[in-house]
């Protein structure tokens, strides 16, 4: 009987751990961005459906049905975060989906610069509207309080433009408090293109 080559040996080898591995790598998907334009400037936020997949997945269907074009940064509190994605230009609350799962987690805490979702009382109450922490916001994360407030991605280009959303000035507005006095306009939010 014959023995097998070296070179032989090694193709098959190369193709037995080829299989265990489920076949040739692929690169991984690229984490989805979206680019936001406000009346303030523009910035882009990277979204993680790899640890928040349900969150993001709402956050994007939002996004394409071009939900949150002019809607407001409703509430502003400096040194803390910036909440939007709920009322229109004329502070009407806009009619939204049904409420989804909090997937608040310990592998994304709520840092400057993160983007979660605003949600009531209730843990699994969010649906359109997010904020942006402008500080490291620990008492928010998950176990901390209670069940935590879900980040789903992070600020990657423009958070001069966060820093100056979180300094306007502020009051109180058909009972709300915290609202900006000049309205800040979410004008659009479109997701990138890998290449972009």
């Amino acid at each position: 009987m014959k023995h097998a080559s070296p070179a032989l040996n090694f193709v098959s080898a190369f193709l037995v751990a080829l299989l265990a591995l489920g076949g040739p790598a692929h690169a991984a998907e690229p984490l989805p961005s979206v680019r936001f334009v406000t009346s303030e400037g523009a910035f882009v936020v990277r979204l993680r459906p790899d640890v928040a997949p349900e969150t993001v997945e709402n956050f994007l269907s939002y996004v394409d049905e071009g939900f949150y074009a002019d809607t407001l940064f409703h509430r502003v509190i400096s040194g803390f975060m910036i909440q939007g994605g709920g009322f229109d230009k004329a502070m009407s609350r806009k009619t939204t989906d049904a409420p989804i799962t909090n997937e608040a987690s310990e592998t994304l805490p709520n840092l400057r610069g993160t983007i979660a979702m605003a949600r009531t009382s209730n843990p699994n109450s969010a649906t359109s509207q997010f904020f942006i922490n402008v500080a490291d916001n620990g008492f928010l994360n998950a176990g901390v309080r209670g069940p935590g407030y879900a980040v789903f991605g992070k600020v990657t280009e423009g958070m001069g433009v966060i820093d100056r959303i979180a300094r306007v000035e502020t009051g109180r507005v058909g009972g709300m408090s915290d609202v900006p006095r000049e309205p800040v306009v979410i004008q659009s939010v479109k997701r990138l293109n890998p290449d972009d």
